[in-house]
């Protein structure tokens, strides 16, 4: 019988330990705010003590941008996969309608970010490591639409690949702040369909 390796073991026990964490701090995050929340009551969450929470993260800032990167990276990929070319040519408003179905629209989460734009915007250095996070966000939409570019049927719009990337993102910003409000996830999927449809195409096809 083959022996496991200790430090394997090891290594797959702090992965699910880091991951129960987050998992735990979001859930708290969400129910009680953002910088109202201790790292205490984290580890309470996740049934760990404060010397399990240090191995893995020096602050609830860090396990903040750990969250954040989860979700960008998420978002990241389905717009990627939903802008993935079929054929030859690149149909934006069937893509538009891919990105709607599949991109993140999670109330929860959107509490927790905003609660820490928040946080941000009064600590400089905190706002300097969100702006990273969100441009690694804009650069892999631009990745995707630079790949397309060249394709028949790419409307003009795209050209600029960088400007469309950050058209995107503030569209989904926008539509994110009414779901805070109403908490309708299927009028935000309209709306952002709406938007983007305005956006990447000459807008003559805005119908909802």
């Amino acid at each position: 019988m083959a022996v496991e390796n200790p430090t394997r073991r090891v290594t797959r026990r702090r992965v699910r330990t880091r991951a129960n964490l987050l998992d735990a701090a979001f859930a708290v995050f969400a129910a009680k705010g953002f910088g109202r929340v201790s790292i205490e009551e984290v580890c309470e969450a996740a049934g760990y003590s404060r010397g399990a929470f240090y191995s893995n993260f020096d602050s609830l800032d860090e396990l903040f941008f750990a969250l954040y990167r989860q979700r960008a990276d998420l978002i990241a990929d389905q717009v990627s996969g939903a802008l993935a070319l079929d054929g030859p040519g690149f149909d934006v408003p069937a893509a538009v309608d891919r990105v709607t179905e599949v991109l993140l629209l999670d109330r929860d989460w959107l509490l927790v970010k905003t609660d820490f734009l928040v946080y941000a915007a009064r600590v400089p250095e905190v706002a300097r490591t969100l702006l990273e996070h969100r441009a690694r966000l804009r650069r892999a939409i631009a990745d995707r639409l630079a790949r397309a570019r060249g394709h028949t049927g790419l409307p003009a719009v795209l050209v600029d690949v960088e400007g469309a990337a950050q058209a995107v993102v503030a569209a989904y910003d926008g539509v994110t702040v009414q779901l805070l409000l109403d908490g309708d996830v299927e009028r935000a999927r309209a709306w952002l369909k709406q938007l983007l449809t305005a956006l990447l195409t000459d807008g003559s096809d805005t119908t909802v």
